[in-house]
């Protein structure tokens, strides 16, 4: 059954050939015989503060949400309303952490894939396959694959990224509360000049990650470097 003959919202054409498109992935393990897949995903990667947020989610065959998409391709408003979509239409999704304490103690790699794994264990129904954005690494139990630029090329992955992000938002929205002057709730630690001097005026906070680099100008490992560790 294709993704638009069920769909349980309207849409346009065009949206709904968008969205077969990146459900791809999703129908050809299901022609294989895998019944529940789900599309994993990370939040938090890059900040200098606060949690890495992870998230698995599974779009089963026939669901439509106007506008699902990989986060980073959506406003703050648009996933906001997505998300709380998912939420009504029941999607089975988990969530998973990794402190700050993590993130220091393991690095930044191996804390999302902490996170991501125990996003996995906190599904509601145990997945048969997962679709990793990025890449997979070795110990995984369930059939899996990665799927670089995940969230662009798969529909579960792409649900994954907006539960991931609006959570871990929500999250730095409350630390701005609880650590005010850094303005975590506008930059969501990030590493921008505001968020700098912050750091250069109150220093660190016990949710700044101390293996990062918090001193202006940044230098933050990228992704090649990352992938290495």
């Amino acid at each position: 059954m294709s993704l638009a003959s069920k769909k349980k919202t309207t849409g346009s054409n065009e949206e709904i050939k968008r969205q077969m498109m990146m459900y791809k992935l999703e129908n050809r393990l299901l022609s294989k015989g895998y019944k529940c897949i789900a599309g994993v995903d990370e939040a938090g990667r890059g900040p200098l503060a606060g949690p890495v947020l992870a998230a698995a989610a599974i779009i089963p065959p026939g669901i439509f949400i106007d506008g699902l998409n990989d986060s980073k391709k959506l406003s703050a408003k648009r996933r906001e309303l997505i998300y709380e979509q998912m939420l009504a239409l029941k999607i089975p999704y988990g969530l998973g952490e990794a402190s700050v304490e993590e993130i220091d103690r393991y690095n930044i790699l191996k804390a999302s894939q902490l996170a991501m794994m125990r996003a996995v264990e906190s599904l509601p129904v145990k997945p048969d396959y997962l679709l990793i954005d990025g890449y997979a690494w070795p110990g995984i139990s369930l059939a899996h694959q990665g799927v670089v630029g995940g969230d662009t090329l798969s529909l579960s992955i792409a649900a994954a990224s907006i539960l991931a992000k609006v959570t871990r938002d929500r999250i730095m929205q409350e630390l701005d509360r609880v650590y005010p002057g850094y303005g975590f709730a506008k930059h969501k630690g990030y590493p921008t000049a505001e968020h700098f001097a912050a750091i250069a005026r109150l220093g660190p906070s016990v949710v700044h990650r101390r293996s990062f680099n918090l001193r202006y100008p940044p230098v933050l490992p990228g992704r090649e470097e990352l992938e290495r560790q």
